[in-house]
């Protein structure tokens, strides 16, 4: 559906994106970056708001470009609000949808459905200068797929939703997926991401970094050794046992915070180890990995 070939937009002498190359189809893909990593160049690329400085983009094999005709294949939710504050959000959603020239009978109808589907119908009816964030994204949502795109876009979706929203926001998107539709989505957050996709677009200042499911991904992570913080009653004897595996690289304790940092190059031995010394009697009572975010893996892969 969605292809970049050395796809580079610059921004006077600042590069939003840079030569990159990738293909995106059906399902689930998270562009995974912090800010500035070119996530937002490449959704603006993709729906035809701006041109690339050198390279190409084709959505259904075509420029996006100012083109009606892709345009109305897609479906934006923008990470910032434009709202007419005035309106309820039943009534900014229709006036959306007759815009993207569906007939008043008919908007109020698919209106009622994308309500529906984002969990907004029971509250659509108040003026959306009272929405809370996690309103506001679920009703920027319904205006994004009113017209049954085949490729949505969503920048930042998850922001100011609870846990349980998040996950009603998740199971939607699964939903649009099994469909058959591309959802491409924006987070820079590793744990979200996991929850919702494998297909994973990994961007660092302007430059992909990584392409592929969450599991070649971490592939790249386990080539350095992994950090594990862990408390314990027994906090040295736990150290002990720890320097005789030979997975194990190096094992440290923090005395002011109480914690044994450890470096291993096979996190998953490591943590079936911490079993069995638990059936002797050695109990951990934390375990953190300060590896295990996105932080990290850009450490790891801007390094190598």
């Amino acid at each position: 559906m969605i292809e970049l070939r050395n796809a580079s937009r610059w921004y006077g002498e600042v590069i939003g994106l840079n030569d990159v190359s990738c293909e995106i189809g059906p399902g689930v893909t998270a562009l995974l970056g912090q800010n500035g990593a070119g996530k937002s160049t490449l959704m603006r690329l993709v729906t035809g708001q701006i041109r690339p400085t050198t390279g190409d983009v084709l959505v259904f094999g075509e420029d996006p470009f100012a083109n009606p005709n892709v345009f109305a294949k897609l479906g934006l939710c923008p990470d910032i609000d434009s709202f007419p504050e005035h309106l309820s959000g039943r009534d900014f959603v229709i006036r959306m949808a007759r815009l993207m020239g569906l007939g008043a009978s008919e908007a109020k109808r698919k209106v009622e459905e994308a309500l529906v589907t984002v969990g907004m119908a029971e509250r659509a009816a108040k003026p959306l200068k009272g929405y809370s964030k996690g309103m506001r994204q679920r009703i920027k949502l319904a205006q994004a797929m009113i017209h049954d795109p085949e490729i949505l876009l969503l920048d930042e979706p998850l922001n100011g939703l609870d846990p349980v929203g998040r996950r009603e926001f998740m199971d939607v998107l699964a939903g649009l997926a099994n469909q058959g539709k591309s959802i491409i989505v924006s987070s820079h957050i590793l744990f979200e991401v996991e929850q919702m996709t494998r297909s994973i677009l990994l961007l660092h200042r302007g430059r992909l970094l990584a392409a592929g499911d969450v599991s070649s991904i971490r592939e790249l992570i386990d080539r350095h050794p992994h950090r594990i913080r862990l408390r314990c009653e027994r906090l040295r004897e736990l150290a002990s046992e720890c320097v005789k595996w030979p997975f194990v690289v190096s094992a440290e304790i923090d005395p002011l915070a109480n914690e044994l940092e450890v470096r291993t190059k096979q996190a998953d031995l490591f943590y079936d180890g911490l079993a069995e010394l638990a059936q002797r009697g050695i109990v951990v009572t934390m375990i953190q990995s300060p590896d295990n975010n996105l932080e990290s893996v850009y450490e790891y892969l801007v390094e190598a």
